[in-house]
């Protein structure tokens, strides 16, 4: 069975048949059956159907989904339209607009990124509701290393938005000669203040992309209704 309908396949593919993700499957069936966990089941692997390998350009890395009632779509930092901006998504906001003039939109869908090539990985991709952290160590690590790996493999560089210790940490064994890498404290309202402020990662990431010939991202967010 496929589950990546894209060139996501071919690189991870693989890894849906080694014996920690057979593991892994297993317990989240239990999960989701015996737990309320989210995101839903169909919306787990989101961000890979919607950013594509070759088309990644961004990688920004979170640590699990959302665990409040309808934030958690599949992709990190990013919640779903009528749902309220969480604090660290309205400190991202607020550092966009400082650095590149934009006026935040009036919801935290992050769809029209993801769709332009930025890649919104969380290192867990599930969670229990209203327990922070309780997938960890289920056995979604290994899988979200190979994702790594495999656009550090790649030949075309990637710029990789590292927001806290623990993105750093994950993207650790990148090649900094070949990728761009911007790092800064997390948006958290708990540290950004230390330095999340004044990092300007969306400028600096679009002068990267241009300086290798890329299409910038176009960081701004339409006020639409429309996206899913």
């Amino acid at each position: 069975m496929r589950i990546f309908q894209n060139d996501w396949e071919a690189i991870l593919g693989d890894e849906l048949n080694k014996p920690y993700y057979l593991q892994l499957r297993e317990r989240l069936k239990q999960e989701y059956q015996s737990n309320k966990v989210f995101p839903h089941m169909n919306d787990i692997y989101a961000a890979f159907h919607e950013t594509p390998y070759q088309d990644t350009k961004v990688v920004i890395i979170g640590q699990d989904p959302y665990h409040g009632e309808n934030q958690a779509h599949g992709f990190s930092f990013s919640v779903k339209q009528g749902v309220t901006v969480p604090p660290s998504l309205r400190n991202i906001y607020k550092e966009l607009e400082n650095d590149l003039a934009i006026t935040p939109p009036n919801h935290g869908n992050l769809l029209s990124w993801a769709r332009q090539g930025v890649l919104l990985l969380n290192n867990v991709l599930t969670v229990r509701a209203h327990q922070a952290h309780s997938h960890k160590g289920m056995g979604w690590e290994p899988f979200t290393d190979r994702v790594i790996e495999a656009l550090n493999e790649r030949e075309k560089p990637v710029v990789f938005i590292l927001w806290g210790n623990p993105a750093k940490q994950k993207a650790a064994s990148v090649d900094r000669d070949k990728h761009e890498i911007i790092q800064s404290v997390h948006p958290s309202p708990l540290s950004a203040h230390r330095g999340f402020f004044g990092s300007r990662p969306f400028s600096r990431a679009n002068s990267f992309l241009k300086s290798i010939g890329e299409t910038p991202i176009n960081w701004a967010i339409p006020d639409s209704t429309n996206q899913s």
